[in-house]
């Protein structure tokens, strides 16, 4: 009998062990947290940290958070590889702090671990911070994010989610339904004491990259092969986008609007947007090079050079059916300027403005993102498909 007990005991904790996850042996303990690669899920909690390695392959199982007073490290060359969809992704919590620390020969990457890589294989990453957002309702609110289920927002708009360079995301934008799938990237209310520069999102079954409110500038970014927008933002924004190089983008190059429940939410939207390249490539480009929605906000546009698509730019009318008034009355304010702008060849019709204000746009011939429609210099070793 003694036997038999010792040995339902054994079996016993054998179970246990074999069920336990590496976040659940995290449990409480502070200071530095080993991950285990093999079945990287779970989380970091609060005055943990942890430093991948990048001489192993990082298999993400399911969801990694990084919670609030946690910091993730990914040094160079780290590789990433997500199975599992929608269940699948990495996100930061308000006062969480990542680290992504690629170089321009040795990125960071996160991508499918599938056999077959396709769009849609996993989430992405997820990013919230403690930055305006309009999607509350007014200044200083906060909001929950459309994936991953976080707190975003408030009225820290030099809060800092951590330093993100080179870093290229792959084959992400799993989706839930027709109308909630995660971006290659979604920045959700994050501060401009965050550091986002040298970014690829290569394959994403939704947006690129899209930035839900918050005030973080963002520098020499890549979308290549967007199945909805490459580069989107929305709800408040108040950042500066500086060297973006767009291709293969099924809807529109890129999608700005105020808020999709109130044109003429607050805080406005107020973006500032230099040197972009914009090409339709090889997909649709239904929504043309730029597309002026709900409400658009403020835009400052600087060098911008846009080819492949019928039209530049796409704003609904300013009324009747389907208007969108605010959006309109922005550009008749002198709000939404694009100086200079450059419309290829393949274009019919630059823009469907058709308001009062005669010198919103002013036509030139541009570099945009660097080399006008060539891929410029600054993507040389770090980014995948161009």
């Amino acid at each position: 009998m003694k036997n038999l007990l010792l040995s339902a005991l054994a079996i016993a904790v054998l179970t246990f062990t074999s069920c336990s996850r590496e976040d659940d042996s995290n449990g409480g303990n502070t200071g530095s947290v080993v991950i285990n690669a093999a079945d990287f899920r779970g989380e970091l909690l609060a005055g943990q940290s942890a430093t991948l390695d990048p001489n192993q392959v990082y298999n993400l199982t399911g969801s990694f958070i990084v919670r609030g007073g946690a910091t993730l490290t990914i040094p160079a060359g780290t590789t990433i590889e997500a199975t599992g969809g929608t269940s699948s992704y990495i996100a930061v919590a308000q006062d969480g702090l990542l680290y992504v620390n690629g170089t321009s020969t040795n990125p960071v990457v996160m991508t499918s671990g599938n056999a077959v890589k396709a769009t849609g294989d996993w989430g992405g990453l997820v990013i919230c911070g403690r930055a305006n957002t309009n999607k509350g309702g007014s200044t200083g609110q906060t909001a929950t994010s459309e994936v991953g289920d976080l707190t975003y927002g408030g009225t820290e708009n030099t809060d800092s989610s951590g330093v993100i360079r080179y870093l290229r995301v792959e084959y992400t934008g799993a989706a839930f339904n027709g109308d909630k799938e995660f971006n290659g990237v979604s920045l959700f209310g994050v501060g401009s004491g965050t550091v986002f520069e040298y970014i690829q999102a290569y394959k994403s079954g939704d947006d690129g990259i899209e930035f839900f409110g918050g005030s973080v500038n963002g520098k020499y970014l890549v979308a290549l092969h967007s199945e909805d927008d490459a580069v989107d933002f929305a709800d408040g924004f108040s950042g500066t986008l500086e060297n973006v190089f767009i291709k293969d983008v099924a809807k529109a190059g890129v999608e700005g609007s105020n808020n999709g429940d109130n044109g003429a939410a607050t805080p406005t939207t107020n973006a500032i947007l230099k040197n972009f390249t914009i090409l339709k490539g090889s997909l649709a480009g239904s929504e043309h090079g730029m597309y002026l929605k709900e409400g658009a906000g403020y835009w400052d546009c600087q060098n911008i050079y846009i080819d492949g698509f019928t039209k530049g730019l796409k704003i609904k009318p300013a009324t009747g059916t389907g208007s969108d008034p605010v959006a309109n009355q922005n550009v008749d304010n002198g709000d939404i300027t694009f100086n200079p702008i450059y419309f290829g060849s393949s274009i019919t019709t630059n823009s469907e403005y058709a308001g009062t204000n005669t010198t919103y746009l002013t036509v030139g011939s541009n570099t945009g993102a660097g080399n006008s429609a060539t891929t410029p210099t600054w993507t040389t070793g770090w980014t995948t498909g161009l």
